[in-house]
């Protein structure tokens, strides 16, 4: 009888790089929707600029190493970090911001370590962190959700606003844009002001604060939907999400006039985006289920030090680009045993054991 032979690999993966990226975008469309009501045409305007910028950089990198730009382009994974970066930075930053900070994520967080999968730290959150650090103003540039629907911008003035860096007609940046609640928080902290001084303010609802909560809730909605299609593992956004919880529940039960609440910071930010799309990127997190609770923990314990004690209000990116470190380790050290093979020893029947 003639047996049928194939070559490897023998086991397919259920879901190719480009369908991952895609189901990865769809789950980022209720947050982004989510972010536009809440902060303006302005984040759309930034998405677009985003992708048409990471596309442009991903086929010049791509050409330049001679390797086939159509097929690394369908991978969708330039799309991905246009978007993410997008959605970090302000909606009414201008357009040169994003342009730099894709550049550095394309450029030289994603090809000059090799391309995709070589990566060792977050192209996207690599970028971030470049343009906070080197342009602060730009960066502090966060219209306030609850001025939107008074004054809101239309398409075409946010479009003028990203493209030129000034706004339409007499406006005034200080009449637009307000401090985000993670910013008002650590002020008034600074101040002397206590946590409930602070939420008395209009920035702030009966949740944790107007606006953010619900762009929270529905990137958790697109999170969720990630795990139900089984794209990340629950262990990191887990391990994020009570990373920040628990130390942030132990120091307001201690003494909640000096530390804002759990859900304050679990929903401030970036911890949902941070913890469901940005921590669990596949090439720079860690691979092993132990390893990925102590990596998505690592991740949450350092956004709530660095918020509390550390000088950025919001720390979701240092955090990840701290972890992304530490990662490779993790893996090693936490490796689950081979079948067949004790833990740490050699196989049985080898004549070692």
């Amino acid at each position: 009888m003639r047996f049928r032979t194939q070559s490897s690999p023998h086991v397919i993966p259920a879901h190719s790089v480009g369908g991952v990226m895609q189901q990865v975008l769809m789950a980022l469309v209720p947050g982004t929707l989510a972010m536009t009501w809440f902060f303006g045409w302005g984040v759309l305007v930034n998405v677009l600029l985003g992708v048409l910028f990471a596309v442009a950089f991903e086929a010049a990198m791509v050409a330049a190493r001679k390797r086939p730009v159509m097929a690394t382009l369908a991978d969708n994974s330039a799309i991905v970090t246009g978007w993410l970066f997008a959605l970090a930075i302000p909606p009414l930053a201008p357009f040169w911001v994003t342009l730099i900070g894709i550049a550095f994520a394309i450029i030289v967080a994603k090809h000059l370590y090799g391309g995709l999968g070589y990566n060792p730290f977050n192209p996207a959150m690599v970028g971030y962190v470049v343009v906070l650090v080197s342009f602060p103003r730009e960066m502090a540039l966060w219209p306030a959700a609850t001025t939107l629907p008074e004054s809101p911008l239309t398409l075409l003035q946010s479009l003028q606003t990203v493209l030129t860096g000034s706004l339409p007609g007499a406006q005034e940046w200080d009449a637009v844009t307000r401090a985000t609640p993670l910013d008002a928080m650590r002020e008034g902290l600074v101040s002397g002001r206590t946590v409930g001084e602070i939420t008395a303010s209009p920035l702030f609802g009966t949740f944790t604060e107007t606006g953010w909560e619900w762009v929270g809730n529905f990137f958790l909605l697109g999170g969720l939907y990630l795990l139900f299609r089984r794209i990340i593992h629950w262990h990191i956004p887990v391990a994020v999400i009570l990373g920040v919880a628990i130390p942030a529940g132990f120091f307001w039960l201690l003494d909640p006039d000096s530390f804002a609440s759990p859900a304050f910071h679990v929903f401030s930010g970036a911890v949902i985006i941070g913890a469901f799309f940005i921590a669990t990127d596949p090439v720079s997190a860690s691979t092993t289920p132990l390893g990925r609770i102590l990596y998505g923990a690592g991740i949450g314990v350092l956004i709530f030090v660095i918020r509390t004690w550390g000088g950025y209000p919001d720390a979701v990116a240092f955090a990840v680009l701290l972890m992304n470190m530490v990662a490779p380790t993790l893996d090693h050290l936490t490796r689950p045993r081979v079948f067949g093979r004790s833990r740490g020893g050699p196989p049985p029947g080898d004549g070692h054991a």
